[in-house]
């Protein structure tokens, strides 16, 4: 169980099941259930071989083809992709690699071993040539498909290649403070006493300097803590809620930003949720932050099925998206997506807003979210929402009424834009 073998082959199957059109996060959790013995080392050493090799998966396709006259079985192909990705990560144990790459492939597909060694000693081979096979090919070089990278090139000629870079790296873990049982400053002195380096952002996250797991984290159970991204934790100070006021978190699953809420002002918040089992992750993260919302499962876009006809002061529309500014915490978006779906969340994304702008007060606030870097869902969607509602326009007149943050070793790639209902409107 704890072999380099036995990670190799799992990670091999979560990377199949991707190239097969399924889920990774889903494909993951359900592979935990079936293996319920598996201490947290074998999880960790499984999930990391997936997921960088899907952040690189591009990469060793344009390695492989130098090796292959003919297609092999996708879970072979798969396992020779998390292998080059070990072997990227830890040149100094190749030939360790290819020992254990060899005996994941007796179990995966014993007739198959041979392919699988004499592929990664050629590998070993070439290595000096490695480089310049992943450089001579976009999709490669920057492992994205060629429709993405064109995308993001067209549309942020400034940033693309950092952009690109993020979408490849390993994500930033980052904490908020729950200001209703501690502060962040005395939370810092936690981390420090447990040893886990740390520093304040401007909007008060704490980002760590490497990733540990939450039982590490001082006080996380007793709801002092919870794991968020940092450019997540901009959403609820924007929104600017104040006490007492009527608020939705109109896409409220896992609950992140509806505990934020409820830390920073006694609002009468509502979390809607249209999936009956996601609500309950929200439940239960306000249930370990000593929190209480109204809870509600039912369609954003669809009022007269939940509503109770009292407009709310400030609405959060983080509105379903691409998720293209967070690929690097879901490697397998970049494959799975296709560019026709973009107009297709776009239209959703639309809907939406149409449907909330109609339940929020005269004076209320919505704050449009996404996690997307792409222009049809957030430039270019407020633009058309705007020429369809004349009676909303941006606000305040501060920097961030319409702010896109792009992925950096800080955060991920979001989308804000907060949206006022004026005056005299119906």
């Amino acid at each position: 169980m704890n072999s380099l073998a036995h990670a190799l082959l799992h990670a091999a199957q979560l990377l199949a099941a991707v190239l097969e059109g399924e889920n990774l996060t889903v494909r993951y959790e359900s592979l935990l259930h079936e293996h319920l013995d598996w201490p947290h080392g074998v999880r960790g050493a499984i999930r990391d071989l997936a997921w960088g090799a899907l952040r690189k998966y591009g990469q060793g396709d344009a390695v492989l083809a130098h090796f292959l006259n003919k297609p092999l079985p996708i879970p072979v192909h798969a396992l020779l992709l998390v292998a080059l990705h070990r072997f990227e990560q830890r040149p100094a144990q190749a030939h360790t690699l290819v020992n254990q790459a060899v005996e994941a492939a007796a179990r995966l597909a014993p007739g198959l071993k041979s392919v699988v060694n004499g592929v990664l000693r050629n590998v070993l081979r070439h290595k000096a040539e490695l480089p310049v096979w992943r450089n001579a090919d976009p999709v490669a070089r920057h492992a994205h498909p060629a429709w993405w990278i064109e995308r993001v090139r067209r549309e942020h000629p400034h940033d693309w290649e950092s952009i690109l870079a993020a979408g490849n790296s390993h994500p930033p873990m980052s904490l908020r403070v729950n200001r209703r049982r501690a502060t962040v400053e005395s939370y810092l002195s936690e981390l420090e006493s447990a040893g886990i380096g740390a520093r304040r952002l401007a909007n008060d996250a704490l980002l760590l300097t490497h990733p540990v797991p939450v039982s590490r984290l001082p006080g996380f159970d007793e709801g002092r803590v919870s794991v968020q991204d940092a450019g997540a934790q901009w959403a609820a100070p924007w929104l600017g809620a104040c006490a007492g006021e009527r608020v939705l978190d109109a896409c409220a699953a896992p609950g992140g930003k509806s505990a934020h809420l409820l830390e920073l002002a006694d609002i009468e918040l509502t979390a809607l949720e249209l999936d009956p089992v996601r609500i309950q992750r929200v439940q239960a993260n306000l249930a370990r932050l000593g929190l209480s919302a109204t809870l509600k499962v039912g369609d954003c876009r669809e009022p007269a099925t939940w509503w109770d006809g009292r407009p709310f002061k400030r609405i959060l529309a983080d509105v379903p998206c691409s998720a293209s500014g967070v690929a690097r915490r879901h490697p397998d978006i970049k494959w799975l997506r296709r560019e026709a779906d973009i107009a297709g969340f776009a239209a959703q994304q639309a809907a939406i807003l149409d449907a909330l702008w109609h339940i929020l007060a005269v004076d209320g606030t919505m704050l449009y979210v996404t996690c997307s870097v792409f222009d049809d869902e957030n430039r270019r969607q407020i633009e058309r929402f705007l020429t369809r509602n004349p009676d909303a326009e941006l606000f305040p007149p501060q920097a961030h009424k319409a702010r896109p943050l792009l992925p950096t070793t800080d955060h991920d790639g979001f989308y804000y834009a907060s949206l006022r209902k004026k005056n005299g409107s119906s």
